[in-house]
């Protein structure tokens, strides 16, 4: 069964270890971010700074692994039809749209989603880490400078994961314009 995301939404589901999850992006040109939490003990989450060390690579894709904060591996992904994700950016906020899109007025946000869907798992606010951001096209510059720039991903483009413990996910469809070239869209899921 295909499962989907609204626009500027999210949605969080137990995925048991060894379960599949697959992501897919049906318009294309639309990022999900993701973080994953053990679900036996919320307290372990997803890192990026301990994925980009023991997987040695800023770009993920298929072959690596999601580690945890305690150094434990969470996901493995076994396809990327998009090749293009980032493990860099934090999840957009209120505090996004205020303050680097000059917008003091209520946005949708991917942090909010991400928290309001996790509070049935007793997972707080602060306690959303880096989210993995499916299909996010992040350059970096030899400076260092970064820039967000419109997805790869084409309609029906996607990237499937196996957990390697019982998880809590939660998913979004991005509420970033300047992550999704202006435009918002749905995000489509698959637990196999």
């Amino acid at each position: 069964m295909i499962y989907k995301i609204e626009k500027q939404t999210g949605t969080a589901f137990i995925l048991n270890k060894g379960q599949k999850l697959k992501v897919i992006d049906p318009l294309g040109e639309q990022v999900s971010d993701m973080v994953l939490f053990n679900a036996g003990d919320v307290r372990e989450k997803i890192s990026s700074g301990k994925t980009m060390d023991f997987e040695e690579n800023i770009l993920l894709s298929k072959g690596n692994y999601l580690w945890s904060n305690r150094s434990r591996k969470m996901m493995e992904i076994l396809e990327d039809t998009n090749g293009r994700n980032d493990f860099l950016l934090a999840p957009c906020s209120p505090e996004t749209f205020a303050i680097m899109y000059k917008n003091p007025e209520y946005h949708p946000s991917c942090f909010e989603n991400l928290y309001t869907n996790l509070a049935a798992y007793n997972i707080a606010p602060d306690d959303i880490p880096t989210a993995f951001n499916i299909f996010m096209n992040v350059q970096f510059q030899p400076d260092g400078k970064l820039s967000v720039d419109p997805p790869l991903s084409k309609a029906g483009d996607h990237i499937l994961f196996e957990a390697q413990m019982d998880l809590v996910v939660a998913l979004t469809a991005c509420s970033a314009e300047d992550s999704n070239n202006g435009s918002f869209k749905p995000i489509h899921y698959e637990i196999l």
